[in-house]
């Protein structure tokens, strides 16, 4: 029986992390996963195929030049799924080429198979060559990410009703879509294949989506989305689900039908921890399938046992899993590391993309935090006229007391890159004046951040450190 000094289950982005990071320390490592390549659902099924798909339909389709060309402006006339799933696959064997050459090269052991707790201390490992292997180790990381959610009243058949899965395996493009779900997949898919002009329908059960996203800047997105041709269906729960003569047929609990010929169920991911085995290990999870842990070391109830990414829930983001992994890795191997910074970016990448970092609007109002808005256009700037867009924007947020930046909100070509400058300028505590104070370059989008800061400023009481002290007059002396 081999022992490691840990034993990391799952190799997403927080597995992946904490993996390398213990090989950087020399320590005996082992990375467990169910399927036969690594990279978990970020590398198959999640982050990076959504991403590569967005970004092949937005170049086929010629969709970032028809302000100037034109709505029937094509890059290719007609495009395939093969077109989309083409440059999917490519960028996925890379990403996999990548992640083994980093476990190779930090001596990180790895072996695919379903692993299973049999006591606190040791796991079986079962591999589809029928072995079984027991395991041993001092620390474990459980970072097995999430899957599908799959209510038995919607009728699954991998083809024209389908999850968030089985959707990447489509066999043509569909003319018409309904989307389930005006969450972050759903609004993702939605929009992207909407760009495609195919006819798509989304669906969501409540009043609003994407609540956690400033209530401006959703509802500039909807407009755009309203103008890009996607059918918002808000407000109204699915009552049945069927399928006839190659079409679904939705009821809505509101009397209303919508028929299309495919369908994408992505409302809601469970936690994808039912086959570890948890009780022998002393662990249970939420009725999602998710684990409690202390965020700040990313143990669970059992101290050894760690967990970390999708599988212990918000924010669920790629980029917060790589920050945990590393984080349960060196706490785990009692290495002292640098904590979490406390403001991360959100990055949606629907058509356009949206990006927040901080406190929203409304969380300041909530919080009875004095605040005031700086606002910039995309259009107001000549990046943006040169890339011809007609839609975009960013808004800041500060603080009228301490002049700090609390929130950075974008929606618009480029939302996920710019936002890192302010993440940068929040984490470090800046203010109002570091944006009025520096020079940007120009013509760029994050000239934006000059012109919402400008914005702002102009509204904010002036420090007296920045008034002008003129010297007092003084008069000459009369000629005698």
């Amino acid at each position: 029986m081999s022992h490691y000094d840990l034993i990391v289950i799952g190799s997403g982005p927080a597995g992946r992390a904490a993996a390398i990071q213990a090989g950087k320390l020399k320590r005996r490592v082992l990375v467990i996963d169910r399927k036969d390549r690594l990279g978990g659902v970020s590398v198959h099924t999640g982050t990076i195929p959504s991403k590569t798909l967005r970004e092949t339909v937005l170049n086929l389709s010629g969709w970032r030049e028809r302000s100037f060309y034109g709505r029937s402006y094509r890059v290719k006339d007609e495009i395939r799924a093969d077109d989309l799933k083409g440059r999917l696959h490519m960028t996925l064997d890379h990403e996999v080429d990548v992640l083994e050459h980093q476990f190779n090269r930090n001596h990180v052991e790895t072996l695919m198979g379903q692993a299973r707790f049999i006591g606190p201390n040791e796991v079986e490992v079962a591999t589809e060559a029928g072995d079984t292997t027991q395991l041993t180790a001092d620390n474990f990381l459980i970072s097995t990410g999430t899957k599908t959610y799959r209510p038995d009243t919607i009728p699954f058949d991998g083809k024209s009703v389908v999850d968030s899965d089985e959707f990447l395996e489509m066999a043509q493009i569909p003319r018409s879509l309904i989307v389930v779900g005006a969450g972050v997949i759903g609004v993702e898919y939605a929009t992207m294949f909407s760009a495609l002009d195919v006819r798509v329908t989304l669906i969501e059960p409540r009043d609003s989506f994407l609540d956690f996203i400033d209530r401006t800047l959703i509802q500039d997105f909807m407009h755009q989305v309203r103008e890009n041709g996607v059918d918002l269906r808000l407000g109204s729960a699915i009552e049945t689900v069927e399928t006839t003569d190659g079409h679904v047929e939705v009821s809505l609990e509101n009397g209303r039908h919508v028929r299309a010929e495919m369908l994408l169920f992505a409302a809601g991911r469970m936690g994808a921890t039912d086959k570890l085995g948890l009780k022998a290990a002393g662990l249970s999870t939420d009725h999602r399938g998710r684990l409690s842990v202390d965020r700040k070391t990313y143990q669970t109830e059992v101290p050894h046992i760690y967990a970390a990414g999708d599988v212990i829930g918000h924010p669920s983001l790629a980029s917060t899993s790589l920050q945990q992994g590393r984080v349960a890795a060196c706490h785990a191997l009692d290495t002292p590391t640098l904590p979490e910074s406390p403001w991360f970016p959100y990055g949606i990448y629907s058509v356009p993309e949206i990006s927040t970092c901080g406190m929203s609007e409304e969380e300041m109002q909530e919080r009875g935090i004095p605040y005031e808005v700086g606002v910039a256009r995309f259009r107001e700037t000549s990046r943006g006229h040169i890339m011809g867009l007609e839609h975009g924007m960013l808004k800041m947020l500060f603080s009228l007391k301490t002049r700090r930046v609390l929130g950075v909100q974008i929606v618009g070509e480029g939302a996920t890159e710019l936002i890192h400058i302010g993440q940068a300028v929040m984490n470090l505590k800046g203010t109002v004046d570091y944006f009025v104070q520096n020079t940007f370059n120009y013509p760029t989008l994050a000239e934006a951040y000059k012109i919402s800061g400008l914005d702002a400023f102009n509204r904010m009481p002036i420090p007296e450190e920045f008034k002008v002290k003129r010297k007092p007059e003084t008069k000459g002396k009369s000629d005698k």
